[in-house]
């Protein structure tokens, strides 16, 4: 099947060299004509010197960019050449892809393409994360990196069933602590989705030393100087320019890791009635260098991706009344007057496609990315291996060629299979989509179904919420909403 409108960039990994003086920019057009400017002969491959070799494609329309230049030229305030290896953090060319204005019409090459997308089978958000945290574990075989996401899988799906009921029970407090507020008071419901967020994935990822707030209350504070970096500090070149911000970062990180080291001894051959998602990590055949890192990970995304999923979920709710009735509509008629069970929450179909189109519409997590291992070749361009390839997902979905509408807040949409294929297929559900994208699903679906069948979500009148895109997009401010009992 042909994904419309996935945007890649593949970025050459290797030491810098001084920048190219030329820059070539490829990509698909019908009807135009390149500009007079050198080209790169068929079948050339991409040099191994230059500091910055971005490709960009879109399956379905063949569309590819490739520029050999420093990111300093498409972004004049960046101040180093654009640049990535397994040791190195992220570039920032992403944000600049739509720039460049030379293209010239290539062939399509999708059933390639695809084929160069199944050489690795590792969690794109994942692998952007241990670049920007220059975590070196993975990176294994094929066979080592399918367990792992086995292990992964398993202990998502054995860490939501065992504490479900603790799961509910944090989102009957946060309805409880809502409904004792007026209906004229405004909730700042981007902080309350973190608090929320942060208890429940702390406690279902790392166990009952979270139960304690004060801890959760670190937690958070340390997670935020971490995530704060890894979202700006590293992509800008910010960090490592002061030297304040970067030793407050590192201290963060060492308490986080800190903090993971010793649940990681404390949970290593014991058993206990609660099983959260690093019992799976330490039951599993893994160092113990990866237990840290890969339930790093997981925690750091996790948090703030079940956060803002709930978060845009919520706002889109109370802008989008009649989708707010059909959700009603729809959780009453599953649960009646009976208990949230998770047997129940699988049949809440509406209340996937709401979320499916949450994540689109709010472009949620609008980059990711994967470690080319071997020898790739797309066309005439030869992908070396140690290639990072960076998915700009973000544009896709919002491309018209592939969603129709594709700034209308439309569920219903997602009642086409072919739809919900080609979403599955970007990662976004179904066996594709990255384990904290599913962890916050069903977090948010709980939720969800706590709060909309006694409440009605209300949007404060003359709000303008505008966006903030980093490696998952947030309010730029607070969002605020009311809420008033159903009766």
């Amino acid at each position: 099947m042909a994904l419309g409108g996935l945007s890649l960039g593949l970025l050459r990994s290797g030491t810098r060299a001084p920048a190219p003086r030329r820059s070539i920019a490829l990509s698909a057009g019908a009807g135009r004509r390149p500009r007079s400017r050198p080209q790169r002969p068929v079948g050339s491959r991409v040099p191994r010197g230059a500091p910055a070799h971005t490709l960009c494609l879109k399956l379905g329309q063949a569309e590819a960019l490739l520029l050999e230049r420093p990111i300093r030229d498409v972004a004049p305030r960046a101040e180093e050449p654009c640049w990535t290896s397994r040791s190195s953090p992220l570039p920032s060319c992403w944000r600049w892809w739509e720039r460049c204005s030379t293209s010239i019409r290539l062939p399509d090459k999708l059933q390639e393409f695809q084929g160069l997308l199944q050489l690795k089978k590792t969690d794109p958000f994942e692998t952007m994360l241990k670049s920007l945290l220059r975590y070196q574990s993975g990176g294994g075989s094929v066979s080592e990196n399918h367990m792992r996401k086995k292990l992964y899988e398993n202990g998502v799906t054995d860490s939501l069933k065992s504490n479900f009921a603790l799961l509910l029970k944090l989102s009957e407090e946060l309805l409880d602590k809502w409904l004792s507020y007026p209906e004229t008071q405004h909730v700042p419901l981007s902080q309350h989705m973190l608090g929320f967020a942060m208890k429940s994935v702390t406690q279902m990822v790392m166990g009952s030393t979270f139960e304690d707030d004060q801890e959760v209350i670190r937690f958070q504070k340390n997670h935020g100087t971490v995530w704060s970096e890894i979202g700006k500090g590293f992509l800008d070149g910010s960090l490592d320019k002061n030297t304040t911000r970067k030793k407050q970062y590192e201290d963060a990180l060492m308490q986080l890791e800190s903090v993971l080291r010793n649940i990681i001894k404390e949970r290593k051959g014991r058993n206990f009635s609660q099983h959260i998602f690093i019992d799976s990590l330490v039951q599993g055949n893994l160092n113990d260098q990866q237990i840290l890192e890969d339930s790093m990970i997981f925690s750091l995304a996790s948090c703030i991706i079940t956060a803002k999923l709930c978060t845009w979920a919520i706002c889109f709710l109370t802008t989008f009344e009649e989708v707010q009735k059909k959700l009603y509509e729809e959780i009453n008629q599953v649960f009646g007057n009976g208990p949230v069970t998770p047997e129940k929450i699988e049949q809440l179909r509406y209340c996937q496609h709401v979320l499916c189109e949450t994540v689109r519409t709010a472009k949620l997590t609008p980059v990711s990315a994967q470690l080319q291992d071997i020898e790739g070749k797309i066309d005439q361009f030869i992908i070396p291996r140690e290639t990072l390839v960076l998915y700009a997902l973000g544009v896709v979905l919002q491309d018209p060629n592939t969603w129709p509408s594709p700034h209308k807040f439309d569920p219903d949409r997602f009642d086409d299979e072919l739809v919900m294929k080609t979403f599955s297929s970007l990662g976004f559900s179904g066996t594709q989509e990255c384990p904290e994208l599913r962890f916050a699903y069903m977090v948010t679906t709980v939720l969800l179904s706590v709060l909309v069948k006694r409440l009605h979500l209300l949007s404060v009148e003359g709000q303008v919420i505008e966006t903030k895109y980093e490696l998952v997009t947030s309010s730029r401010e607070e969002a605020w909403i009311t809420v008033s009992k159903r009766y």
